[in-house]
């Protein structure tokens, strides 16, 4: 069952690219941006997350906490992180559960080769655990502001 706009986002709890085990709950009172994207070290996904880099300070001052969430493992998450000085915990999701459960884990045609992935997707998820926006499908051009501007219009 696909977690849907106005409902109450499950719990859950994940590993995180800073060794903890990290629940929805710890962040509750802050509003949480959950984005998923395919792989680390990507270009989209690079992009994307160094996007993120840049306007958490802006997400901070709304009360708001980013998590990245791919399938990828801890010692990835860690490089990607280093790499692009990245602030913010990734959340390794390798038996894609968490993934499945906001409907994002896809069959994915790559240039030929079907198998199955993460669609680019993030959710707004308000200071009480509600999920009050996603979008699917994510084209990352100018997307990280389109985000924050929601959580300035709507939660702040």
């Amino acid at each position: 069952m696909t977690i849907t706009v106005g409902e109450k986002v499950p719990d859950f709890e994940l590993l995180a690219s800073n060794g903890d085990k990290v629940k929805l709950s710890d962040f509750h009172g802050k509003h949480v941006v959950l984005y998923f994207y395919p792989k680390d070290m990507t270009p989209g996904c690079t992009t994307e997350a160094c996007d993120f880099r840049d306007y958490h300070q802006d997400f901070a001052d709304v009360n708001a906490v980013i998590l990245g969430v791919s399938a990828d493992p801890l010692e990835k998450h860690q490089k990607f992180i280093e790499k692009h000085g990245l602030p913010f915990l990734l959340l390794a999701d390798e038996d894609h559960k968490l993934s499945e459960q906001f409907g994002v884990w896809k069959e994915k045609n790559v240039f030929g080769k079907v198998g199955f992935g993460i669609e680019r997707s993030t959710f707004i998820i308000d200071k009480d655990g509600v999920l009050v926006k996603e979008w699917r499908k994510v084209k990352v051009q100018g997307h990280v502001e389109e985000a924050l501007q929601f959580i300035k219009d709507n939660l702040a």
